[in-house]
């Protein structure tokens, strides 16, 4: 085969998140009397807490009590994440198994703190299936940065370019481009903008069809 592991993003490629934390979002919005705004929202996808804080104060303006909005947010989802497990999306297990059955190491390399992490994967019984799990507080610069993509490769001791990247993001997919792995996205709430089509990596619907074209690979390879 042509790669020698698999780094995953989290929220919104292995479990489907990203609505709920929206609606939380929106929620907590609505309890401290803040719009909704969801161009700025959509924003920070995939980032850690450094760059989420950064973007909606840039985009709220200067009157945001962003602690306040951080809190009424934080509170509600993690009452949800850590008492209930997250659906996983399709292809999610089959892909994983696969891999496993074919002794290619995987790892988790998502923009949530590791306490949060953890947990949604263990409530969604995917713990089991990585090697290693990167999370944001691990680094200092967050998605689009390379930097959690660079670490998650360097703990499986699998250089970069030798690895295989699955992120839903617009800001994932320029981290896993920047550290030259072998990138593919599954759009979930945000579909890719033309700078991001623009960069040549792989885009498919579902990671069902990811696997059934690896496996295709493999036959070809074999």
């Amino acid at each position: 085969m042509t790669f020698q592991a698999a780094i995953f993003d989290m929220d919104g490629l292995l479990l489907d998140t990203e609505r709920v934390c929206m609606n939380v979002f929106q929620q907590a919005c609505q309890a401290i009397d803040v719009p909704f705004l969801k161009d700025i929202y959509l924003n920070i996808i995939g980032r850690n807490a450094a760059g989420i804080e950064q973007t909606l104060r840039t985009g709220y303006g200067p009157d945001l009590d962003y602690p306040v909005l951080h809190e009424a947010w934080r509170s509600r989802y993690d009452a949800v994440v850590t008492q209930q497990a997250i659906p996983v999306k399709e292809g999610v297990i089959e892909l994983l198994s696969w891999l496993k059955e074919n002794n290619i190491p995987t790892a988790v390399a998502t923009s949530t703190r590791r306490e949060i992490a953890e947990i949604k994967l263990r409530l969604a019984g995917l713990d089991k299936y990585f090697d290693s799990t990167s999370t944001g507080c691990e680094v200092t610069n967050g998605k689009p940065d390379p930097e959690i993509y660079l670490l998650a490769a360097s703990r499986l001791d699998i250089p970069a370019e030798q690895c295989l990247a699955f992120e839903d993001s617009n800001n994932g997919v320029r981290a896993a481009v920047a550290a030259q792995m072998i990138t593919y996205q599954i759009p979930d709430l945000v579909e890719p903008s033309a700078d991001i089509i623009e960069l040549g990596h792989h885009i498919r619907p579902s990671l069902k069809t990811v696997l059934a074209e690896l496996k295709q690979q493999a036959l070809i390879s074999a």
